[in-house]
Order: C-alpha cells, then structure tokens, then sequence
C-alpha cells in the first residue's frame, strides 16, 4: 500500500476518532478540525521515509493532540480561547464518536446544520461533497457549516453523550444525519468508486449504538431495519469489472440473507407502532428484498408505500421515486407524465437522478433524440464515475441501430 493510500484509508477510517480526541482536548471545534488536518498533512510529509505506523490512527491522534497543545500554549490570553464547548471528562473514550454526532445534533441547531455539520465534522467529508449531497450551492453550505460551528460555541453545547432522560429529544435528527450519511456512502458524490463502504459502515454503526441507547424507540429500530435492507444488496450493486449494476440485472442469491432477516424483523417491531417515515421506507426496501426477482416485484405495494411516505415526509425526491414506481408499473408513458411537474422543481434542478430517470423512459419508448439529451444531462449533473460510465455507455447504445 502507498502512503497516498494509507492517508486516503486512514481519512476514511480515523477521522471521526481522531477529530473527535482533539475536540475533547481543546474545546473548540475550529482548532480541533485545524489540528485534524495538520496531522493528515504531516502523515504525508513524514510517512514516506519513516514508513506507515502500525497504528496510523493513533499516531494522527498523537500528532493532532500535540499540534493542539502546541497551539494552546502559544496563546497569550488562553482563558478567552478555551472552552466555549463543555465537556464530560468522565465519558469513556468509546462514546466520542457518538457525542459528537449528538453535539452536532442539538436541538438548539437547525435540522439542515445539523445533518451537514455531521457530515463535515464526523464523517471529514469537504464542503462540497456535503453540497452536493444536499444539494445547495457549495458556498451556502460553506456558510451554514460556519453558522453552525458559531452556534456551538456561543451556546456552550456540550461534547458528550446525554443521558437516557435528555437522549430522546435528539432522537430524530440523529436518526436524519444518520440517514444521510449512510445515502452519501451508498452512492459517493464522486470518485472512482459507487460506495464508499466506510460512511455506510459508520451509519450502521452508529444506528446500532442508538439502538442499545434506545432499544424501545421505534424511530431508531425502522431507522437500522432501513440501512441493513439496503446495504444487504452491497456486493451485487457492481460487476466485478466494477460496472454498475442496476437493481434488475443484480443476482439477489447473493444479497446478504442475515442482514435481510435482521433488517425485517426490526421491520416488524418498528411497525407495531403508528408508521414513521423510516419504517415505510424500510417497508419499500423490504418489499424489494423479498420479491424473488426483478420481474416479480409488486410495484402496487411499492406505488402505495410511497404515497404514504409523500404523506409522512413531503419531498421532491420522494415525489421523483414514487413516479418512477408509477412508471415502472404502468409503463414509462405513465413514468414521463408523473415526472412532467419536476422538471420546474428548483431543489431537483442539479439532481441528476431526474435527468436520468426522463431518460430511461423516453429510451423504452424509443424517443432517442430526447432520451440523448437527458443522458448528456445527467452526465453533466453526475461526479461518481460508475454511474458515469454507465450513463456513458446508455448514450452511446442510442447510437447503435
């Protein structure tokens, strides 16, 4: 392995440890995210001819804390820089990964911070990674992460795990930004690969941490019966020539049956309850991981699911799959006219998952002209390179007679 590799790996993997080790250390989260990349810097610097550490996550951590007592110490007037975050010196070094998801989940933040400072801090994705996958302009996601960071600080919200009294009130909003990222690692917003395991490991795993935290809460059980459905298909989404595999060309003998049971009975508890927006979700992926093929799958139920998740949960993407479903069950003329309405919608303007779906319809329809269009559309709106080369290869088959 490179060391380009090893830092890439590192980053993926050490991130949220390391960072969250300094927060805990210097009580703001500006220094701590400085001293983070330093460290990541240095690695690159220093591990050429000293060699990749056996341990490179703790000798980031070691690097960062150091680059941080450093800075500590310069500071002339030291009482005004520190602590505008209060901390629980007696958590267990286990539990900051999750305090800090659940700092950045405060209730006194808004929803759309807090989901998108998760991503930056806790998963280190760049601020336009976290544009992208929230589809605002990279500048105002700059801003809000800004904002957020200032509201932190002047709030003193503290770094630590709530107790049990206190943890239900961010029950909701963790379970979004936990949602997120696992959507951002389910398809990367760019690079050379479909998925970025690390980011749907981590969603998965922090869901699990909420739900030893909460075992009762129904929320949190749709919320992991959802991302265990969809990541039980994760070794079929690509061919071994890492091609896209489309839902209907996947060999589902190969999707992970104990995730699927898993995922199914927690299904099934979450729904003894009124429904959430997670379990009806939940209830369309399972729908899909029990159909024994592509050519048996009950889009009724799925077109029904999804009407009552607009009704849960209104949203323009919602709306985008629920016409999909209308298109792949009474054909794409149907599919076209549901989309119709989306094409003036401003929040799916740079969704490339519009464009790709118009396209793919007026394709089976054999409206090449058009369908050519909105494949080079949604080339233009697609950063992750196998769904590029996908669409890639759907404009160039419309060329062939």
């Amino acid at each position: 392995m490179s060391v380009a590799e090893a830092v890439e790996r590192a980053h993926r993997e050490e991130w949220a440890r390391v960072l969250a080790a300094v927060v805990r250390l210097t009580r703001d989260l500006d220094l701590a995210e400085e001293c983070v990349q330093d460290a990541f810097a240095q690695a690159l610097r220093t591990w050429p001819d000293a060699g990749i550490p056996d341990r490179p996550g703790a000798w980031l951590t070691t690097v960062a804390r150091n680059r941080a007592v450093d800075r500590l110490r310069r500071e002339t007037a030291l009482r005004r820089m520190l602590p505008l975050l209060v901390t629980d010196e007696v958590a267990p070094p286990a539990d900051d990964r999750l305090g800090l998801i659940l700092m950045c989940c405060h209730p006194a933040l808004s929803r759309d911070a807090q989901v998108a400072l998760t991503l930056r801090l806790v998963c280190g994705l760049s601020t336009a990674e976290v544009a992208r996958a929230y589809l605002v302009p990279e500048p105002t996601m700059a801003a809000r992460i800004t904002r957020a960071k200032r509201k932190i600080a002047t709030a003193r919200i503290p770094f630590r795990v709530p107790g049990p009294d206190e943890l239900p009130p961010r029950v909701q909003a963790a379970c979004e930004v936990v949602h997120l990222v696992f959507t951002t690692g389910h398809t990367a917003p760019s690079g050379p690969q479909l998925q970025r395991t690390d980011l749907t490991d981590g969603a998965i795993a922090v869901a699990r941490m909420l739900r030893l935290l909460l075992p009762r809460d129904p929320e949190v059980a749709a919320l992991l019966a959802l991302l265990l459905l969809i990541d039980a298909r994760r070794a079929t989404r690509t061919a071994p020539d890492g091609r896209l595999l489309l839902l209907s060309e996947q060999d589902r003998t190969r999707w992970d049956g104990p995730k699927v049971a898993e995922g199914t009975a927690l299904l099934g508890e979450a729904l003894r309850r009124p429904p959430t927006r997670w379990a009806v979700e939940a209830a369309i992926a399972a729908v899909h991981a029990e159909s024994p093929s592509w050519e048996t799958t009950d889009w009724t139920e799925i077109c029904g699911l999804y009407a009552v998740l607009a009704d849960l949960w209104p949203s323009p993407v919602v709306t985008l799959n629920h016409a999909v479903a209308l298109g792949l069950r009474d054909g794409p003329e149907a599919g076209l006219a549901a989309l119709e309405p989306l094409l003036s919608e401003p929040t799916l303007a740079g969704y490339g998952y519009l464009a790709a779906a118009r396209a793919d319809f007026l394709r089976r329809l054999g409206r090449r002209a058009e369908a050519a269009l909105a494949y080079e559309e949604a080339l233009a709106l697609t950063a992750n390179e196998p769904e590029r080369a996908f669409l890639t290869a759907r404009l160039a088959d419309l060329d062939r007679p």
